[in-house]
């Protein structure tokens, strides 16, 4: 019989245990199957992303009211990722725990993290292709777009290893909204345990690389368009990849050490199943 830990949710020593069991079965899933579900999560959190832009285009709001709501909107794309179903490279970085476990191997778990990788670089990149062609960013008299030029500038214009410790930050508390909804029985059990971690990372600042691969090309390519923002240095595939490297980085050690591997040491290490 399952222990029962609060309001019927599980225990955190059964959470890493059933964190470790799906990480099995991500791993060895189809490559199809994982290409496809990686390509809706890109598309997922690009769709938090455009929520997020929305609310902070709105110069009314003050600087608190915009990153708290803006932060609490953009949690639609991990309640879709992980309701809906979906693979998403930062979320998976938890997989460390059932590499750690000996359950999975080295190949594996590189495999699941480059395939999901990609794919959602291919769903974000598709969703901001969309989105521009919409006219979307059009809204409120084009303050949206301006919205885009001027976040995804300053995300390119990060130093190394700022952008690194703002990815790690990042992850830690996606990972822990992944970790705490897998204590949830119920759909809003989950949305619960997500909304809070994910506003928090979103409204401190921190950097999400599957959000970046939606809000850097677009921000690009409305400012190639002609959308104008005082200040805003050229968005160029150079600064898109310069931003990415520490924050794929930083995402990676936030979720597998400080959340996946840490969790493993203190309930799982020397475990039997």
């Amino acid at each position: 019989m399952a222990e029962l830990y609060g309001f019927d949710a599980y225990s955190p020593r059964e959470i890493a245990a059933r964190v470790e069991a799906v990480g099995v079965a991500k791993a060895r899933l189809p490559l199809a199957q994982m290409s496809l579900l990686g390509v809706l999560a890109g598309a997922f959190i690009g769709l938090g992303s455009l929520y997020y832009v929305i609310v902070v285009s709105d110069a009314t709001l003050g600087f608190a009211a915009s990153r708290v709501l803006g932060g609490a909107v953009f949690s639609l794309g991990l309640l879709l990722v992980v309701v809906a179903g979906a693979e998403l490279f930062t979320g998976n970085n938890l997989l460390a725990m059932a590499w750690a476990d000996g359950r999975i191997g080295s190949g594996e778990l590189l495999r699941n993290w480059a395939v999901v990788g990609i794919a959602n670089l291919v769903g974000a990149l598709g969703l901001a292709a969309m989105v521009y062609l919409s006219g979307h960013a059009q809204m409120n008299q084009g303050q949206v777009a301006q919205a885009y030029v001027k976040i995804a500038a300053a995300k390119v214009a990060l130093p190394f290893w700022e952008a690194f410790f703002r990815g790690a930050l990042c992850n830690v508390l996606v990972c822990a909204a992944v970790w705490m909804a897998m204590a949830g029985r119920s759909v809003v059990d989950k949305a619960v345990a997500i909304v809070l971690p994910v506003s928090a990372f979103v409204a401190a600042g921190f950097e999400h690389s599957i959000a970046n691969f939606y809000l850097i090309p677009l921000g690009a390519a409305l400012q190639l368009s002609g959308t104008v923002v005082e200040g805003a240095a050229p968005i160029t595939l150079a600064g898109f990849a310069g931003n990415l490297l520490p924050v794929v980085l930083g995402n990676l050690v936030g979720g597998s050490v400080l959340v996946g591997l840490v969790y493993h040491w203190i309930y799982r290490r020397g475990s039997e199943g």
